[in-house]
């Protein structure tokens, strides 16, 4: 028999992530969010229990997966109740949250008899419906290997990288370099509207040079277009570049990119830009326009 499957975390991303296990066999039993109402809709739509309470979705489940906001919202869920009868089970949590925070769930669990593993997302909402997310998995190997067959429903490249934290390492790494190309791109837009070039043909050029990047292919058009609809915060952007921005600081190091990159995408959420897309950086850097598109 599957596994029983609940979800912590039910927005775009989980509800997603939920709908796919369930077309894969695996029974959803029960979900949560911090909105109800979300989590009501998800459950008449998988005919599972939309829990009142945190410890109703460990009663009723052999796995738990968490899609959560952050370091605060991940401490918030294990110290409210998931943990309740806890014993045997498996909590994979999927949010960009700080190594520290993995690490300390680990210990959570264990002290508890259950098991956690991170299994941090580079990925879109679609790629989440479609079983394609990019998973990088950081935990004990004999926890991997429990959670594998669930985690490759949902992933079309799944990779071990180490102990717990280290995939969480490598997410803020990627996620950095993801945001300052993306920053890097608004402002060359931005400059070649201003010298009134014309953007679809500055976009080909950026394509067939050293430009080119996967954000100028998922973010360009958008930008060029002031289609900002959300896939990725410009909020989860200011977030996880703080996160690296963080480890570099316990390294030793400065990173001058990352500083400004968050410096970016912290002045979209102070401008009420927080919830467009990461692509909303052009806001901020397009002449005549800082501010909502219209």
């Amino acid at each position: 028999m599957p596994e029983k499957i609940g979800f912590v975390g039910v927005g775009r991303m989980g509800a997603n992530m939920a709908r796919r296990l369930q077309e894969c066999g695996y029974p959803v039993t029960a979900v949560f969010d911090a909105n109800p109402g979300v989590a009501d809709t998800l459950a008449g739509e998988l005919s599972c229990v939309a829990a009142d309470q945190l410890k109703v979705v460990t009663a009723l489940s052999d796995v738990i997966i968490t899609v959560v906001t952050d370091d605060v919202a991940m401490k918030r869920i294990f110290l409210n109740g998931l943990l309740h009868r806890a014993k045997g089970k498996l909590f994979i949590n999927c949010a960009t949250v700080t190594p520290a925070i993995h690490r300390w769930v680990q210990d959570k669990c264990e002290a508890k008899g259950a098991s956690s593993l991170e299994a941090c997302m580079a990925s879109s909402i679609t790629q989440a419906r479609e079983g394609k997310l990019y998973l990088m998995c950081g935990g004990k190997p004999e926890v991997f290997e429990r959670a594998k067959p669930i985690l490759e429903k949902l992933s079309s490249s799944l990779r071990y990288i180490g102990t717990t934290g280290k995939a969480a390492e490598v997410k803020a790494l990627v996620n950095m370099v993801m945001n300052a190309n993306t920053a890097a791109l608004a402002e060359g837009l931005g400059l070649g509207a201003a010298l009134g070039l014309d953007l679809t043909m500055l976009r080909e050029v950026f394509s067939q040079t050293g430009a080119n990047s996967r954000v100028l292919e998922t973010d360009g058009e958008d930008m060029q277009n002031r289609e900002h609809s959300c896939f990725f915060s410009a909020a989860h952007a200011a977030k996880d570049s703080g996160i690296a921005v963080k480890l570099a600081k316990e390294q030793g190091m400065t990173l001058p990119l990352a500083v400004a990159t968050k410096k970016q995408f912290d002045r979209m959420v102070a401008e009420g830009l927080g919830e467009l897309d990461k692509s909303g950086i052009a806001e901020l850097t397009f002449k005549g326009r800082k501010g909502m598109p219209q």
